[in-house]
């Protein structure tokens, strides 16, 4: 299986950690194939011209099985991501964290399904059993 994780980059590195620990857990379902998401500096990607990641990134998003993305942290990248699974007809987990204090997007919690795009609000502890049930089906 091929996974696509989005996570905010410009948006705000707050969570990069975060994002490292999930993607730590997506690989025992299969390849991540945005694992530079979760590194905390991504010195080398920022060097690419954008034209080349936004093709480089729709590429691997067509190539994706399943789309996991962490929304908490808001990020128009992540949300045009989604907006381009969900045209693809991909699975798509969204992960909110409402501790956070912060409100997800209407347009995100609103696309959730219950099949195609599901949309859970979670805490940490819960991630192992959220990707189980999204990823064995």
């Amino acid at each position: 299986m091929k996974i696509y994780f989005c996570g905010s980059i410009r948006g705000g590195r707050q969570d990069a950690d975060l994002y490292m620990r999930i993607i730590e857990q997506l690989k025992s379902y299969g390849e991540v194939l945005t694992e530079h998401v979760g590194y905390v500096t991504l010195d080398e990607a920022a060097k690419l011209p954008e034209k080349e990641i936004h093709d480089r990134d729709c590429g691997w998003l067509m190539e994706a099985d399943a789309v996991v993305a962490e929304v908490t942290q808001a990020s128009l990248g992540v949300g045009y991501e989604i907006g381009r699974a969900v045209a693809m007809n991909k699975r798509i987990l969204c992960l909110f964290r409402p501790d956070s204090g912060k409100s997800l997007s209407a347009m995100i919690r609103g696309a959730h399904d219950g099949k195609n795009i599901i949309v859970k609000d979670y805490v940490e502890k819960e991630v192992p059993g959220i990707l189980k049930e999204f990823l064995i089906k």
